[in-house]
């Protein structure tokens, strides 16, 4: 390992990092009010809704990622949608995982006593009023500890957007290991700044799982 390089390499794989975050944050942003739709229509009591919100979650929930994006960024041209790669990405990395956060919120609901929906109606509480003031907030910290869990997953999943062509954080490190051919060093910098990145996440993760066990 040539720690020399290590001040050369570092700018590059720290522009290609904040690139990784922004793939991250803005795939949460368009995730979670996606995988809140899914979950709600997925539990609603008409067929011709949840069965194919179902059948949408359980597809792409058995698809590799790497998959979709190929199919976002090298087929919708096909017929007539062309994105930019980070465009392909974000919506690709966005899609997939809203189907796991669907299921997090699902069973977050699910998990709240039924009683306590049926008690809020009696109390004169419309459906909205009832989900937004009794059930969603007991699901919410039910659901919150796998929700942080799938923020650390879904910044580690965002190194598929390299495959597209994406500069962030691994499509760097391979540029730069392709021109310098030292391969140690560069991605051991990566595994690093991916670590330095997933840390604090996988601590507030932690953290929240233990608060869950102490409140139940």
């Amino acid at each position: 390992m040539d720690w020399s390089s290590i001040h050369t390499y570092l700018p590059f794989l720290l522009k290609g990092a904040e690139m990784t975050i922004s793939i991250t944050l803005l795939s949460l942003v368009i995730s979670t009010p996606l995988g809140l739709i899914f979950a709600a229509a997925k539990m609603c009591p008409w067929k011709i809704i949840s069965w194919p919100v179902a059948t949408v979650i359980n597809i792409t929930r058995g698809l590799p990622m790497i998959v979709v994006l190929f199919y976002i960024y090298f087929v919708f041209p096909d017929i007539g949608i062309t994105l930019t790669s980070f465009q392909a990405s974000v919506i690709g990395i966005a899609f997939c995982f809203s189907t796991y956060i669907a299921e997090i919120f699902r069973a977050g609901i699910e998990s709240v006593d039924r009683g306590q929906f049926e008690a809020a109606r009696s109390m004169g509480m419309g459906f909205t009023k009832a989900m937004r003031r009794v059930i969603l907030p007991q699901a919410f910290h039910v659901a919150l500890p796998p929700y942080s869990n799938t923020l650390v997953m879904m910044l580690k999943d965002s190194a598929l957007a390299s495959t597209i062509a994406v500069t962030e954080m691994t499509r760097q490190g391979q540029l730069i290991a392709a021109s310098t051919f030292d391969n140690t060093t560069v991605y051991t910098l990566v595994a690093v700044l991916y670590l330095l990145l997933c840390m604090p996440l996988m601590a507030l993760t932690k953290r929240l799982e233990k608060r869950q066990i102490k409140g139940a």
